[in-house]
């Protein structure tokens, strides 16, 4: 089955060296190919010859291995790999740790940190959830506290992205108390070879993407802290912007690949002796997706865009609402992708199914729909 190109309206606004950029990946994307298994979205193979080719580095300084490059740029790499099906599903959590170093590593871990990812295709994982604790953080009880100079933590973690394929994972716990339940909360670094420190793959619709994480007395340097004791409830709240965004951006990837795939079936598919495409109802399903697929571009671009303008500006109701709008899209794109292939959507066969799996999820991890609905009312005044 042929698949069908990039709308050409995804270019629009991209400057000669933005659209040359987008080229080079849709060119790597149907040159390149990588021997992973059906279910295990990220490739080490595939992340190091981005690192090669220096997209890997993209926000990270110069510096420190890097090549640069704005919020924007991330996202344009983030669509287009997820759309050309590069196995390098690890890099969005990774970028969202990037981003924290960039506001409050030291320049020891940047160096470290920010360094293996960019020359080697190193994944970092960040761990929020708990058992009691998912979409309410500020109840998680994972606990560390100073001995000997050291970190010691004890908790447990949930649904933590690619921890599996990183070499650190950026803990979120409780340092200290308050009168209100987020204070007291910070961010260590726990690498993967440390004593105590255990990762148990969940199995997902998805495949294999996500994790269960147990620290049992897990001893860390004090320097492994991130930022400032105390003061991770404002960190994490500093990169919500960057993070919803990579999400949205991943999704809107997703729905273009799912809409590109159904799209070339329904031109070459045949019943009744014509195209299924040739059919009004059909049709108007791919006029809707288009139409949402345009609107969701845009306004994921323009909260980037806001973003690169001031990195340090908070944007609850925009980012809110690009990462509602896209997952919600990627799902909606899957859905009718099925129901427009029929029993061939539905078999191992044909990669839509795979497609749904994967876009069910966006729409739960990074804050649900749901959530990102009650932001979005709160700016409103409700």
């Amino acid at each position: 089955m042929a698949i069908a190109p990039p709308t050409p309206t995804a270019d629009l606004g991209l400057t000669d060296e933005q659209r040359d950029f987008v080229q080079a990946i849709r060119d790597f994307a149907g040159r390149e190919r990588f021997d992973v298994p059906p279910d295990d979205h990220h490739s080490p193979e595939a992340a190091a010859r981005m690192a090669e080719l220096g997209w890997y580095g993209l926000q990270i300084d110069e510096e420190y291995g890097g090549s640069g490059g704005s919020f924007f740029d991330a996202a344009l790499f983030l669509e287009e790999t997820t759309h050309g099906q590069i196995p390098i599903a690890g890099y969005g959590v990774t970028l969202i740790v990037v981003g924290a170093l960039n506001r409050f590593g030291s320049e020891q871990q940047k160096r470290d940190l920010q360094g293996r990812v960019a020359k080697e295709g190193g994944v970092l994982a960040i761990a929020m959830s708990e058992p009691e604790a998912g979409s309410d953080v500020a109840a998680l009880k994972t606990r560390a506290r100073r001995e000997n100079g050291e970190w010691v933590l004890d908790g447990s973690k949930m649904w933590c992205s690619y921890a599996h394929k990183a070499s650190h994972t950026l803990i979120v716990c409780r340092t200290g108390d308050g009168d209100e339940r987020h204070e007291g909360l910070s961010m260590i670094f726990v690498p993967h070879d440390a004593e105590g420190f255990t990762i148990t793959p969940i199995k997902t619709l998805g495949g294999e993407e996500t994790n269960e994480l147990h620290l049992d007395g897990v001893r860390v340097p004090e320097e492994n802290l991130l930022g400032t004791e105390g003061n991770g409830w404002v960190q994490l709240m500093a990169g919500l912007n960057y993070e919803r965004v990579i999400l949205a951006a991943t999704s809107l990837g997703l729905a273009q690949r799912t809409f590109d795939d159904a799209l070339a079936y329904a031109k070459e598919r045949k019943q009744f002796g014509r195209p299924i495409g040739s059919f009004q109802a059909i049709q108007h399903k791919f006029a809707d997706l288009a139409t949402d697929l345009a609107q969701a571009r845009l306004l994921v671009r323009w909260v980037a865009r806001m973003t690169d303008e001031d990195p340090m500006r908070m944007l609850p109701q925009e980012a809110s609402m690009a990462k509602l709008a896209a997952t919600e899209l990627a799902k909606r794109c899957a859905l009718e992708g099925v129901q427009i292939m029929g029993g061939y959507g539905y078999a191992t066969e044909y990669p839509m199914e795979r497609h749904l799996r994967s876009a069910v999820v966006t729409t739960i991890y990074g804050g649900t729909s749901e959530i990102q609905k009650n932001i979005i009312a709160k700016t409103l005044g409700l």
